[in-house]
């Protein structure tokens, strides 16, 4: 049985619940107004039910109260009604319908490849890489005469590479020279620089993020260490682990001393930190133009757990980056001199390291925006609580 002490409390609890009707809508306010004041099964109907059980002294005092809540309670939801009963007549006026559902939106989240690219730079940025950047579209020089790819290699070939076809900008007038003054006119330095453009040979969409250590190690001399991510182009056939548009992360670190044993050490640290220390790691031997020697890195497939499936080709293990140590003649081509310097580079794919990941058996998924797909990566479904 309950005595005066825990009814006043439990009269105390409810009178917070005034707050709270000012704000409510028809749905809600109905629902307290049930819960509060509805005669069968209320609170302060509850409340009322034992005031009988009280001494006669207590009961009138209690009694006093519940009835005074209870008339502060009806009168707040009288007039929250009678607001809401003014509001709609205001929106039907306006030729709005206040009873439709509202129209609920989708909350935004990370999408897959762009958490493991920041989580990929962290890792770097904790050993010392810094983060650069560089332009999509280059020269046959950046993209592939400076890395020492030869002249006839097929990654040139059409087939293989976008080209951009930009026409000849320059007119007769720009190739006039000021002669009066000797001095060449903005005309003729612009037509020189065209022709340093012709040199580096056609203008293309990079097929890689190697360009970028060109210009770095042209713009900073030695110590240098950057970690590189962006979007790349490929004619790729768009199928379970290709896509013709995808994001690539490079690497590099010039200095005087570097060895493959740094090379090794790094990217195998790398591999414990983002897949965990369980991770399996394989390096087999390879073929880069701009690097000697080189070695691809495979990790244990996350999608099958080292079975066989379609992500991993059957094999067990997916392949996440090539590297090697970056070649004297790419050093000798950015100005820096490989007889004192040496260096690694690596390049990966976050979108297949995402595959392993999150188990995703194809690489597709990552660029339909299939809501459903989406939503197992942070991004909230129609209705769903932040």
């Amino acid at each position: 049985m309950a005595d005066s002490d825990e009814l006043r409390g439990r009269l105390a609890a409810l009178e917070t619940e005034l707050v709270h009707i000012p704000s409510l809508d028809p749905r809600g306010l109905e629902a307290a107004e049930v819960r509060l004041l509805g005669r069968k099964q209320g609170a302060l109907t509850e409340i009322l039910k034992l005031l009988p059980g009280l001494p006669p002294d207590q009961r009138r005092t209690v009694g006093g109260e519940a009835n005074r809540l209870k008339q502060v309670l009806e009168a707040a939801v009288v007039a929250r009604k009678a607001e809401l009963a003014q509001a709609a007549t205001a929106a039907a006026a306006r030729g709005l319908d206040l009873t439709m559902p509202g129209r609920l939106r989708h909350g935004g989240g990370v999408h897959p490849v762009t958490t493991v690219v920041e989580e990929i730079v962290a890792i770097f940025h904790g050993l010392g890489f810094a983060r650069a950047g560089g332009p999509e579209a280059e020269t046959e020089w950046y993209n592939f005469g400076a890395l020492n790819f030869p002249p006839d290699h097929p990654a040139m070939d059409l087939h293989d590479t976008l080209y951009l076809d930009i026409p000849d900008r320059r007119g007769p007038a720009e190739r006039r020279r000021n002669r009066s003054s000797g001095v060449a006119s903005d005309f003729e330095r612009r037509d020189l620089s065209d022709r340093r453009e012709r040199e580096q040979g056609r203008w293309l969409l990079r097929t890689h993020t190697s360009p970028v250590q060109i210009r770095v190690l042209q713009q900073e001399p030695p110590p240098v260490r950057v970690v590189i991510p962006g979007w790349v182009y490929r004619k790729d056939t768009f199928d379970a682990s290709h896509a013709p548009v995808f994001a690539q992360i490079e690497g590099l670190a010039v200095d005087e001393g570097i060895t493959f044993v740094d090379l090794k050490a790094t990217l195998s640290h790398f591999a414990r930190e983002f897949f965990g220390a369980r991770t399996s790691v394989r390096f087999r031997p390879s073929f880069f133009p701009f690097t000697e020697p080189s070695a691809e890195m495979d990790v244990s497939c996350g999608v099958c757990g080292g079975k066989g499936c379609p992500a991993c080709k059957g094999t067990g293990w997916m392949e996440i980056l090539g590297a090697g140590m970056v070649h004297p003649t790419v050093l000798a081509n950015c100005g820096v001199d490989p007889e004192r310097y040496t260096g690694f580079a690596f390049g990966m794919g976050p979108g297949r390291i995402a595959l392993n990941r999150y188990g995703i058996p194809d690489i597709r998924l990552l660029y339909e925006g299939d809501m459903r797909f989406l939503q197992q990566f942070g991004l909230r479904a129609p209705g769903e609580l932040a």
